[in-house]
Protein backbone atom coordinates (compact mmCIF):
# COMPACT_ATOMS: atom_id res chain seq x y z
CA UNK A 1 0.00 0.00 0.00
CA UNK A 2 2.85 2.34 0.86
CA UNK A 3 4.57 1.49 -2.43
CA UNK A 4 1.48 2.36 -4.46
CA UNK A 5 1.04 5.58 -2.49
CA UNK A 6 4.60 6.55 -3.44
CA UNK A 7 4.17 5.51 -7.08
CA UNK A 8 0.83 7.30 -7.27
CA UNK A 9 2.41 10.44 -5.84
CA UNK A 10 5.24 10.31 -8.38
CA UNK A 11 2.86 9.80 -11.32
CA UNK A 12 0.57 12.57 -10.10
CA UNK A 13 3.51 14.95 -9.71
CA UNK A 14 4.80 14.05 -13.15
CA UNK A 15 1.34 14.57 -14.63
CA UNK A 16 1.06 18.06 -13.14
CA UNK A 17 4.56 18.86 -14.42
CA UNK A 18 3.65 17.73 -17.94
CA UNK A 19 0.43 19.74 -18.03
CA UNK A 20 2.23 22.80 -16.71
CA UNK A 21 4.92 22.40 -19.37
CA UNK A 22 2.46 21.99 -22.25
CA UNK A 23 0.30 24.84 -20.97
CA UNK A 24 3.18 27.10 -22.00
CA UNK A 25 2.93 25.94 -25.63
CA UNK A 26 0.15 27.69 -27.58
CA UNK A 27 -1.74 25.76 -30.25
CA UNK A 28 -1.34 26.89 -33.85
CA UNK A 29 -5.14 27.18 -34.16
CA UNK A 30 -5.34 29.65 -31.27
CA UNK A 31 -8.63 28.11 -30.14
CA UNK A 32 -9.59 27.91 -26.47
CA UNK A 33 -10.45 24.65 -24.73
CA UNK A 34 -14.12 25.63 -24.80
CA UNK A 35 -14.02 26.29 -28.54
CA UNK A 36 -12.17 23.04 -29.20
CA UNK A 37 -14.67 21.05 -27.15
CA UNK A 38 -17.63 22.64 -28.92
CA UNK A 39 -16.09 21.98 -32.34
CA UNK A 40 -15.37 18.33 -31.55
CA UNK A 41 -18.94 17.85 -30.36
CA UNK A 42 -20.27 19.56 -33.49
CA UNK A 43 -18.04 17.48 -35.78
CA UNK A 44 -19.46 14.34 -34.16
CA UNK A 45 -23.04 15.56 -34.57
CA UNK A 46 -23.57 15.89 -30.81
CA UNK A 47 -25.95 18.77 -30.14
CA UNK A 48 -27.30 17.97 -26.66
CA UNK A 49 -24.06 18.28 -24.67
CA UNK A 50 -23.03 21.58 -23.02
CA UNK A 51 -19.48 22.73 -22.34
CA UNK A 52 -19.19 24.45 -18.96
CA UNK A 53 -16.47 25.69 -16.64
CA UNK A 54 -15.97 24.20 -13.16
CA UNK A 55 -13.63 25.45 -10.42
CA UNK A 56 -10.34 23.80 -9.52
CA UNK A 57 -7.35 22.27 -11.31
CA UNK A 58 -7.46 18.93 -13.15
CA UNK A 59 -11.17 18.77 -12.29
CA UNK A 60 -12.10 18.19 -15.92
CA UNK A 61 -14.67 15.45 -16.56
CA UNK A 62 -17.67 14.44 -18.62
CA UNK A 63 -20.94 13.95 -16.77
CA UNK A 64 -23.23 11.50 -18.62
CA UNK A 65 -26.10 12.24 -16.23
CA UNK A 66 -26.64 15.85 -17.32
CA UNK A 67 -24.61 15.60 -20.54
CA UNK A 68 -22.02 18.25 -19.74
CA UNK A 69 -18.33 18.52 -20.55
CA UNK A 70 -16.89 20.13 -17.42
CA UNK A 71 -13.59 21.95 -17.91
CA UNK A 72 -11.40 23.61 -15.30
CA UNK A 73 -10.81 27.36 -15.85
CA UNK A 74 -7.30 26.88 -17.27
CA UNK A 75 -8.59 24.37 -19.81
CA UNK A 76 -11.85 26.21 -20.54
CA UNK A 77 -10.08 29.50 -21.31
CA UNK A 78 -6.64 28.16 -22.25
CA UNK A 79 -5.31 28.31 -25.79
CA UNK A 80 -2.48 25.85 -25.35
CA UNK A 81 -1.65 22.19 -25.95
CA UNK A 82 -2.75 21.02 -22.48
CA UNK A 83 -6.15 22.65 -22.92
CA UNK A 84 -6.58 21.10 -26.35
CA UNK A 85 -5.64 17.62 -25.10
CA UNK A 86 -7.92 17.71 -22.06
CA UNK A 87 -10.88 19.29 -23.85
CA UNK A 88 -10.71 16.73 -26.68
CA UNK A 89 -10.29 13.86 -24.22
CA UNK A 90 -13.40 14.81 -22.25
CA UNK A 91 -15.33 15.19 -25.49
CA UNK A 92 -14.09 11.70 -26.32
CA UNK A 93 -16.22 10.50 -23.41
CA UNK A 94 -19.19 12.42 -24.82
CA UNK A 95 -18.69 10.65 -28.14
CA UNK A 96 -18.53 7.32 -26.30
CA UNK A 97 -21.83 8.15 -24.62
CA UNK A 98 -23.47 9.20 -27.87
CA UNK A 99 -22.35 5.99 -29.60
CA UNK A 100 -23.29 3.74 -26.66
CA UNK A 101 -19.70 2.62 -26.10
CA UNK A 102 -20.03 -0.61 -24.13
CA UNK A 103 -17.26 -0.05 -21.59
CA UNK A 104 -18.56 3.42 -20.70
CA UNK A 105 -22.05 2.02 -20.20
CA UNK A 106 -20.69 -0.66 -17.90
CA UNK A 107 -18.72 1.88 -15.89
CA UNK A 108 -21.71 4.21 -15.55
CA UNK A 109 -23.89 1.33 -14.33
CA UNK A 110 -21.28 0.44 -11.71
CA UNK A 111 -20.98 3.93 -10.18
CA UNK A 112 -23.77 3.45 -7.56
CA UNK A 113 -22.32 0.04 -6.59
CA UNK A 114 -18.83 1.48 -6.23
CA UNK A 115 -20.04 4.38 -4.09
CA UNK A 116 -21.90 1.98 -1.83
CA UNK A 117 -18.91 -0.37 -1.65
CA UNK A 118 -16.55 2.42 -0.62
CA UNK A 119 -18.92 3.52 2.16
CA UNK A 120 -19.43 -0.05 3.37
CA UNK A 121 -15.68 -0.73 3.36
CA UNK A 122 -15.18 2.15 5.78
CA UNK A 123 -17.87 0.68 8.04
CA UNK A 124 -16.41 -2.83 7.86
CA UNK A 125 -12.95 -1.44 8.61
CA UNK A 126 -14.27 0.31 11.73
CA UNK A 127 -16.01 -2.89 12.82
CA UNK A 128 -12.72 -4.70 12.59
CA UNK A 129 -10.89 -2.00 14.55
CA UNK A 130 -13.42 -2.03 17.40
CA UNK A 131 -13.31 -5.79 17.61
CA UNK A 132 -16.89 -6.58 16.68
CA UNK A 133 -15.76 -10.09 15.76
CA UNK A 134 -14.88 -10.70 19.39
CA UNK A 135 -18.41 -9.80 20.38
CA UNK A 136 -19.75 -12.61 18.26
CA UNK A 137 -21.53 -10.37 15.74
CA UNK A 138 -19.18 -11.26 12.91
CA UNK A 139 -16.29 -13.69 12.73
CA UNK A 140 -12.94 -12.55 11.39
CA UNK A 141 -13.42 -14.62 8.23
CA UNK A 142 -16.86 -13.12 7.64
CA UNK A 143 -15.48 -9.61 7.90
CA UNK A 144 -12.64 -10.43 5.49
CA UNK A 145 -15.02 -12.13 3.07
CA UNK A 146 -17.25 -9.05 3.05
CA UNK A 147 -14.20 -6.86 2.52
CA UNK A 148 -13.14 -9.05 -0.43
CA UNK A 149 -16.55 -8.74 -2.07
CA UNK A 150 -16.58 -4.96 -1.67
CA UNK A 151 -12.98 -4.62 -2.87
CA UNK A 152 -13.77 -6.84 -5.87
CA UNK A 153 -16.43 -4.33 -6.95
CA UNK A 154 -13.96 -1.45 -6.67
CA UNK A 155 -11.28 -3.42 -8.50
CA UNK A 156 -13.65 -4.31 -11.35
CA UNK A 157 -14.55 -0.64 -11.67
CA UNK A 158 -10.92 0.48 -11.92
CA UNK A 159 -10.20 -2.19 -14.55
CA UNK A 160 -13.25 -1.24 -16.62
CA UNK A 161 -12.14 2.39 -16.41
CA UNK A 162 -8.91 1.62 -18.29
CA UNK A 163 -10.39 0.92 -21.76
CA UNK A 164 -12.77 3.86 -21.28
CA UNK A 165 -9.93 6.30 -20.65
CA UNK A 166 -7.58 4.92 -23.31
CA UNK A 167 -10.35 4.97 -25.91
CA UNK A 168 -11.31 8.55 -25.06
CA UNK A 169 -7.69 9.62 -25.55
CA UNK A 170 -7.49 7.71 -28.83
CA UNK A 171 -10.62 9.45 -30.10
CA UNK A 172 -9.24 12.81 -28.98
CA UNK A 173 -5.91 12.39 -30.78
CA UNK A 174 -7.51 11.09 -33.99
CA UNK A 175 -9.84 14.08 -34.05
CA UNK A 176 -7.12 16.62 -33.20
CA UNK A 177 -5.12 15.35 -36.17
CA UNK A 178 -8.01 15.18 -38.65
CA UNK A 179 -9.45 18.55 -37.65
CA UNK A 180 -6.17 20.42 -38.00
CA UNK A 181 -6.54 21.92 -34.52
CA UNK A 182 -2.94 20.94 -33.73
CA UNK A 183 0.12 20.36 -35.88
CA UNK A 184 2.20 17.19 -35.58
CA UNK A 185 4.53 18.58 -32.90
CA UNK A 186 1.61 19.81 -30.79
CA UNK A 187 -0.13 16.49 -31.30
CA UNK A 188 2.95 14.67 -29.98
CA UNK A 189 2.85 16.84 -26.86
CA UNK A 190 -0.87 16.20 -26.43
CA UNK A 191 -0.27 12.47 -26.74
CA UNK A 192 2.43 12.63 -24.07
CA UNK A 193 0.15 14.54 -21.68
CA UNK A 194 -2.72 12.10 -22.16
CA UNK A 195 -0.42 9.10 -21.65
CA UNK A 196 0.60 10.46 -18.26
CA UNK A 197 -3.02 11.12 -17.40
CA UNK A 198 -3.85 7.51 -18.29
CA UNK A 199 -0.98 6.33 -16.08
CA UNK A 200 -2.88 7.50 -13.00
CA UNK A 201 -5.70 5.09 -13.86
CA UNK A 202 -3.25 2.26 -14.46
CA UNK A 203 -1.69 2.80 -11.02
CA UNK A 204 -5.15 2.91 -9.42
CA UNK A 205 -6.14 -0.36 -11.12
CA UNK A 206 -2.92 -2.12 -10.10
CA UNK A 207 -3.30 -0.89 -6.54
CA UNK A 208 -6.92 -2.06 -6.33
CA UNK A 209 -6.00 -5.50 -7.70
CA UNK A 210 -3.10 -5.79 -5.24
CA UNK A 211 -5.32 -4.88 -2.29
CA UNK A 212 -7.84 -7.51 -3.40
CA UNK A 213 -5.15 -10.20 -3.56
CA UNK A 214 -3.91 -9.15 -0.13
CA UNK A 215 -7.39 -9.51 1.41
CA UNK A 216 -7.78 -12.94 -0.26
CA UNK A 217 -4.47 -14.01 1.26
CA UNK A 218 -5.76 -13.04 4.72
CA UNK A 219 -8.77 -15.27 4.20
CA UNK A 220 -6.55 -18.18 3.22
CA UNK A 221 -4.50 -17.72 6.40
Amino acid sequence: MIAFMIIGGIVSSRLKSKFKKYSQIPTSSGMSGKEIAEKMLHDNNICDVKVISVPGKLTDHYNPMDKTVNLSPDVYQGRHVSAAAVAAHECGHAVQHATAYQWLQMRSQMVPMVNMSNKMMSTVFLLGIFGVSFLGVFSFHQLIMLFIILQAVVTAFTLITLPVEFDASRRALVWLRSSGITNEEELSHANDALRWAASTYVVAALAAATYLLYYVSLLRD
